[in-house]
């Protein structure tokens, strides 16, 4: 069996030993540790060759719990460690041959540093250029084309924010239906004006005198942002006569 990468065995494979499971099924076993895989990701992995599962006389997929715990090691390697589907596939043989696995750690705050003493900065975690295109799967030239049209752009460090490695992949996932880095710039300049609202409402908490009303400050930033994100996402439903799962 698959030892986990991060700690943590792969969710609901225990309870599912028994059978064989639906495509939804699977999804609503790995939602509690993964609330923002989709069946179009499973399908996606699946494409990619990371898992094989079986297939009805009428083409329904049927998951086995290796099938589910295999999904939970690459859905974890990607969120937690920032692996591209190449990388992940190498890890995963490896493991199925009971070699020993080492993962890349990506750093996050400075040691010693508390929350409060890094409110004016991200706590996120943060990854190098090389580890970014490693991640994303592209080359030095495609990478320069995204942040020419403002996808993607450099701390004063010179590093990425974590979140990066989340609109490379999008990028990239985009990309195999046609939708090119250019035709993403409308998005990228809507997304920066409903940045410019929520800091409006901000700003006054950020450069109060009290290091706790600073702190209080990101505390709403990530409360405004999630509320702007979920309008986003149903106005986009709306307009084009969806809902997504």
């Amino acid at each position: 069996m698959l030892q986990t990468p991060s700690g943590g065995a792969g969710h609901g494979a225990a309870a599912t030993d028994s059978g064989l499971m639906s495509i939804g099924t699977v999804l609503n076993v790995l939602r509690d540790e993964f609330p923002e895989v989709t069946i179009s990701k499973i399908r996606f992995l699946e494409s990619e060759g990371l898992i094989e599962p079986q297939r009805t006389p009428s083409g329904y997929r049927k998951f086995s719990a290796h099938d589910v715990e295999r999904l939970g090691h690459v859905l974890r390697m990607q969120r937690d460690h920032y692996l591209p589907l190449k990388v992940i596939r190498e890890h995963l043989e490896a493991m199925e041959r009971g070699e020993a696995v080492q993962l890349p750690v990506v750093g996050r705050q400075r040691d010693g540093e508390s929350a409060s003493e890094s409110f004016e900065g991200p706590t996120a975690a943060r990854i190098g250029r090389e580890e970014l295109l490693a991640a994303a799967g592209v080359d030095e030239q495609e990478f320069k084309e995204w942040e020419s049209y403002g996808l993607l752009t450099p701390l004063e460090d010179g590093a990425y924010d974590a979140e990066a490695v989340t609109v490379a992949l999008l990028v990239v996932e985009l990309g195999r239906f046609g939708i090119e880095p250019r035709h993403l710039r409308a998005m990228k300049a809507a997304a920066d004006r409903e940045a410019g609202l929520v800091d409006q409402v901000v700003a006054p908490l950020r450069r109060h005198r009290n290091p706790q009303t600073r702190v209080h400050a990101e505390a709403r930033t990530k409360e405004l942002a999630g509320l702007t994100v979920k309008l986003h996402a149903a106005l986009v439903q709306t307009a084009l006569g969806v809902r997504l799962p």
